[in-house]
């Protein structure tokens, strides 16, 4: 199956059902067939072929929906990018994608015109709700006038859906190639892991950028006819009118946004009863968080583990049966996990080394970059750069990223670890345990601390409490408390800005 046929298949299923509630707008299976097909054809018309690679600079609006689901159909290949890029940004994955055309929300155009000269093989802009300038084309013109007929294009499974660039942390982005089959096999299984069925609203928070998601939120409820309600941007005082409603069964999230829905005031009065799980994904979720959470919204949290690589999730907590807390979950069915040392030999359970993973939902590799697949794939099994261990029940364990990891005077440390503690500390919004330099032991363990509102904490009761808890190797030598986190745009901390840039110092 591939993208555009399961939209098809469920529009004749049940064509008059809603699939997509946005600010005041619902589109139905059938209209949403439609926006596909006219979006395909104008594509098409636009001198497009099957296989050219096609960008989107969008936030979350249906138009990002639209394309995505239009150039599926026509066997175009979607290149999202994060819309929070400078132009300079831009510039790098326009011209790395090799991409023909780029539809850009209309906020968006002067980025994407003050690079125009240098985007050597991009030929034609749409502009998205606004005004388009000399050559450039007005989205909503173009499909108001194209066919309702499905293209003639032959598109298969093993065909590239999209190319999804990674967050660059160490160099450049590069870009995961993942075909249809990628994002069928990985939505389905996600639906089925969830119990998703089709009376579940999803409701998206996350960007559509990323594949959580373009997986979780459009693609699940689509697979199984169920209904999504898309949110431009999250806003924790928003979130609950949202949910009050639109009545959402379901949405996917990251710790930071789970931390700051427990710490936003001003929740009483509104219906949260229709919310029966949730998902958490992009990092480890402290036990705290996990357990507060869920006492006071009475809904089920569910996490898991994936990565663009693996086009989003490889593992997860069962709705039903054991869900241990902390834990990153079991391996979906058909997908393989194991933990390996530095030469790839797998390690027994409980010994800590790096998540392998190898599946129908790996990437093909990186866009036009056979150095960085190679490194990445070995043998058949995608390296994540995750660190983590497996128990005896099968359940696996994230320690933290490869990088990411300690080591003091030759033992090695696990920020979450420290982290899960400090997270007891009820002043403690948001924690993130870096490792900095030390001449005596090489490297040092930091704690930087966000506090909540009206709440206060001294380094010395930090220390402590840490003291009191761990042993005294493991705990942090010094606390800096900060406003806010740096995060990227899914919500996970970046703790490189936290050691190497200078503006995120103390209070």
């Amino acid at each position: 199956m591939t993208i555009g046929k399961v939209l098809s298949e469920k529009a004749l299923e049940n064509p008059d059902k809603v699939f997509m509630y946005y600010e005041g707008i619902s589109k139905t299976y059938k209209e949403m067939d439609e926006i596909a097909s006219r979006v395909a054809n104008e594509l098409l018309n636009l001198g497009l072929n099957k296989g050219d690679n096609v960008c989107l600079l969008m936030t979350n609006i249906p138009e990002f929906i639209y394309v995505f689901f239009g150039n599926s159909r026509a066997g175009i290949v979607t290149c999202p990018i994060n819309p929070a890029l400078r132009s300079d940004e831009l510039e790098y994955i326009i011209n790395n994608s090799e991409a023909k055309i780029i539809v850009v929300e209309s906020r968006l155009v002067p980025n994407v015109r003050k690079i125009r000269d240098r985007l050597g093989k991009l030929e034609q802009i749409i502009v998205v709700g606004g005004e388009e300038e000399g050559n450039e084309h007005s989205f909503d013109k173009l499909i108001a006038y194209s066919q309702m007929e499905k293209p003639d294009v032959d598109v298969s499974e093993d065909d590239t859906a999209a190319i999804i660039y990674t967050s660059g942390t160490t160099g450049k982005p590069k870009g995961a190639v993942l075909t249809h089959k990628n994002y069928i096999w990985d939505a389905t299984m996600m639906g089925r892991q969830t119990k998703m069925t089709e009376d579940d609203r999803f409701m998206c928070i996350l960007p559509l950028f990323h594949v959580n998601g373009q997986v979780v939120t459009v693609l699940g409820p689509l697979v199984v006819g169920a209904a999504m309600v898309l949110v431009n941007r999250f806003s924790a005082s928003r979130f609950f009118e949202t949910v009050d409603k639109y009545k959402p069964t379901a949405f996917s999230a990251v710790p930071t946004i789970y931390a700051m829905l427990l710490n936003t005031p001003g929740t009483e009065g509104y219906d949260l009863s229709s919310l029966r799980f949730c998902v958490c994904g992009a990092a480890p979720m402290p036990v705290e968080v996990f357990n507060n959470f869920e006492k006071a919204f009475n809904a089920s949290i569910l996490e898991g583990y994936g990565l663009s690589e693996g086009t989003c999730a490889s593992s997860v907590n069962p709705l039903d049966g054991t869900r241990k807390v902390g834990s990153i979950g079991l391996p979906f069915p058909g997908q393989q996990m194991k933990i390996v040392d530095h030469d790839g030999n797998e390690l027994p359970n409980g010994e800590r080394g790096e998540i392998v993973i190898k599946g129908p939902n790996v990437m093909k590799g990186y866009y036009n970059n056979p150095e960085a697949t190679e490194a990445a794939i070995r043998d058949g099994w995608l390296h994540t750069g995750d660190m983590g261990y497996v128990d005896d029940d099968g359940y696996f364990f994230i320690s933290g990223r490869i990088k990411e990891m300690i080591i003091r005077g030759g033992e090695n440390i696990y920020p979450k670890e420290i982290e899960e503690f400090i997270y007891q500390i009820d002043a403690v919004a948001e924690a993130a345990v870096v490792g900095v330099p030390d001449d005596f032991y090489g490297e040092e363990v930091k704690a930087y601390i966000v506090l909540k509102e009206g709440k206060s904490a001294t380094e010395e009761e930090i220390l402590n409490f840490c003291l009191e808890k761990m042993a005294k190797y493991k705990c942090p030598k010094s606390v800096a408390f900060i406003k806010e986190m740096p995060k990227t745009p899914t919500g996970k901390i970046q703790k490189k800005k936290l050691v190497e840039e200078p503006t995120w110092t103390s209070e």
